[in-house]
């Protein structure tokens, strides 16, 4: 299936993916491609229209990224951000110089000219300005449509040939009105009708796996994360019974969890599959006993995985394809253009050395994580998997401080799940970026009845984040937060104290360990 395509072109912005969620939020599909990509591929894809990213460089530094002029002579709309749009500027002979003053954050941008992008916006708006440079003098056709008391070019325009230029960044969140500048570019100037939708990529998606794969074994390693899940369940509607699924059940599972997932995927389940689950709960306990240092832990958890699903596959014998949950935030993230990598992602860490497989497939490749959930909702698998709290690969192993007993994981799955309870009963849920239950290592003297008592202390984590590298944390009514503390205290067995975690990150991580 064709559909119409905005490419991002990244310059080194630390926003590029957000870019392109925010286009496809128009329902246009939108991909990031390195600024480095020739001409002949960029003119092969037929893009609708092409975003240049913001980036960290200065476009009179020699050693900057820069982009040929020919890109211009291609006919197709361009919009710069940022570090793009001095880019614009500078590649078609405007001047662009260091800023007497820098911008950073809020700013009250002024619009002058209330042309294509600017339709439907306030006269005065605020948006996010995160600049050292800025363009001094506008290239010859530029109209200037926006300016700030000290950026004379916040914006600018050349209708005629479709180039538009913003100096802030309308893709962040931070910039009011800046949903509605992009559609106006996506929608009115690069003339698209937003084709991009989940039912068409689900019947497209299982069209082509089931092309692809023919009469092929597939082997699926799956955690009852949304991302497992929901390629799981495409690969099912596609082939069925060719395709096995290994769920490891490493006993550090939130309550009721590793029956949950083998409700959905096993055989009393909806879907055509082979489900295997492995209980592999005391190997992981007789593993972790006595390791308290949690790089150690995160490591024997990650290796102890590789073992059980090595030994599972030995028993399957060679396939033809092995399934990852890899999504576009992923791929990303591990380098595209200029950008920094953030992390290196492998989805299923090391299993590609165990496993005797021809080929991997990633059906969620080009999606974000919004994207999948609603893949998920299209698919039918149930909104409990498919709204799953994200959950880390090491379980409640990086969620206990210290040693990891079987004692201390039944506390913190009965201290987490009433936890998650009050949460959605006070209707709070869906809001929340993340919350949780860990178990400290702090064991304080309390009183329970007429009882001394010596006992673990809880604490409870919730987190807002748009992108999980940076978070605040939530102010949680008073009433919740001390129901879910005498619920606590008063059921879970060898709790006596609760805390809340009013840490952001940085400094503090999302996890605790």
């Amino acid at each position: 299936m064709k559909n119409e395509l905005v490419i991002v072109l990244d310059f080194g912005g630390q926003y590029n993916q957000l870019i392109a969620r925010r286009v496809r939020e128009c329902n246009v599909y939108c991909e990031v491609k390195p600024y480095t990509m020739p001409l002949e591929e960029i003119k092969a894809l037929s893009p609708k229209g092409i975003i240049f990213t913001g980036g960290p460089n200065s476009v009179y530094d020699p050693a900057s990224p820069h982009i040929g002029k020919e890109i211009f002579d291609l006919g197709i709309p361009i919009l710069g951000i940022c570090y793009g749009s001095q880019l614009m500027a500078y590649t078609l002979g405007g001047v662009v110089e260091t800023a007497p003053v820098s911008e950073y954050g809020h700013t009250e941008v002024e619009v002058d000219n209330k042309d294509a992008l600017f339709a439907g916006v306030s006269s005065k708006t605020v948006c996010w300005m995160s600049h050292t440079d800025y363009i001094a003098k506008a290239p010859e056709g530029f109209t200037i449509t926006a300016h700030t008391p000290v950026c004379p070019v916040a914006a600018m325009a050349y209708p005629e040939k479709k180039w538009y230029a913003t100096q802030f960044h309308p893709e962040v969140m931070h910039t009011k009105e800046g949903m509605t500048m992009l559609r106006n570019f996506v929608m009115d100037v690069c003339g698209c009708k937003g084709d991009w939708k989940m039912d068409s990529f689900v019947e497209s998606t299982i069209s082509q796996l089931r092309e692809k794969i023919g009469q092929g074994k597939v082997l699926c390693a799956l955690s009852g994360g949304v991302d497992s899940s929901v390629a799981a369940v495409l690969l099912s509607k596609a082939i069925g019974k060719q395709l096995t699924c290994v769920f490891v059940d490493h006993g550090l599972l939130r309550k009721n969890e590793g029956d949950e997932v083998e409700a959905v995927f096993g055989p009393e389940g909806p879907y055509e599959l082979n489900f295997i689950r492995v209980n592999a709960q005391q190997r992981y306990y007789d593993k972790l006993k006595g390791v308290e240092e949690p790089e150690q832990k995160r490591k024997i958890i990650g290796a102890e995985f590789i073992r059980v699903f090595e030994e599972e596959a030995k028993k399957i014998g060679a396939v033809d394809f092995l399934v990852q949950g890899t999504i576009y935030p992923d791929v990303i993230e591990s380098g595209l253009g200029q950008s920094a990598v953030i992390k290196s992602h492998h989805n299923v860490g090391g299993l590609p050395d165990v496993v005797d497989f021809k080929e991997i497939v990633e059906p969620l490749r080009m999606l974000f994580k919004d994207e999948v959930r609603k893949v998920g909702l299209e698919l039918g698998i149930p909104e409990y998997l498919v709204y799953r709290q994200p959950f880390p690969g090491p379980g409640l192993g990086i969620r206990i401080i210290g040693e990891v007993t079987e004692e201390k994981v039944k506390i913190v799955q009965e201290a987490d799940a009433i936890y998650r309870e009050e949460i959605a009963k006070a209707g709070l849920d869906q809001g929340l970026g993340q919350y949780f239950a860990a178990l400290t290592n702090m064991r304080s003297v309390g009183v329970m009845g007429d009882f001394r008592t010596y006992d673990y202390a809880i604490a409870l984590r919730a987190v807002n984040t748009s992108d999980f590298m940076t978070a605040d944390a939530a102010f949680l009514p008073w009433e919740v937060l001390s129901k879910v503390t005498n619920r606590i205290v008063n059921e879970v067995k060898g709790v006596n104290r609760v805390f809340y975690d009013c840490t952001g990150k940085p400094p503090a991580t999302i996890e605790f360990e």
